[in-house]
């Protein structure tokens, strides 16, 4: 059977948008403004007000970044965990329909791409305008990327299990 090369297109694809997401000054991704515009979350304050500590060396609050910076904060976060989980799941979708190589090993090395394109992603932040490069963030993708491998395992094995009780 012919190997289905075409499934790398999928991480590459991925890879690649979130290189030139990375490429992006600061001021181009900035969401606050359209949260100023529509959205209110005053209501989150007496909620969050309490939260405070030190990322990158600046505060995270609401008092040191307003309740909107605040809450771009963990959105940004929360994107880096999630497009580094779904980098993983692509990689680990084309090492299964290209290679023959067992489950571990597909989990291990879609596990090593991944951590390695988030090196390589924070680097390249370096030469972008008003980004800089924070090993903090590739271990937040680093987590993306586990929990991904944790989903997979955890989805894999109960199929596996299902077509061994039928």
């Amino acid at each position: 059977m012919k190997k289905k090369w075409y499934f790398w297109l999928f991480p590459i694809l991925w890879m690649g948008i979130i290189f030139y997401s990375s490429a992006q000054p600061y001021e181009k991704q900035d969401i606050k403004p359209f949260f100023n515009k529509y959205i209110d979350f005053s209501f989150l304050e007496p909620l969050v007000k309490h939260i405070e500590f030190t990322y990158h060396h600046s505060q995270v609050s609401v008092e040191a970044l307003g309740i909107n910076g605040f809450v771009e904060f963990f959105i940004r976060k929360g994107a880096h965990f999630t497009v580094y989980l779904i980098l993983f799941l692509l990689f680990v979708v084309a090492f299964h329909k290209t290679t023959n190589i067992k489950k571990l090993q597909k989990v291990s090395l879609s596990l090593l791409f991944t951590v390695f394109y988030a090196i390589f992603d924070e680097i390249h932040q370096g030469w972008t305008p008003n980004r800089t490069p924070f090993y903090g963030d590739v271990i937040i993708d680093t987590i993306g990327a586990i929990v991904g491998a944790g989903l997979f395992l955890l989805i894999s094995n109960s199929l596996q299990n299902r077509k061994k009780g039928m």
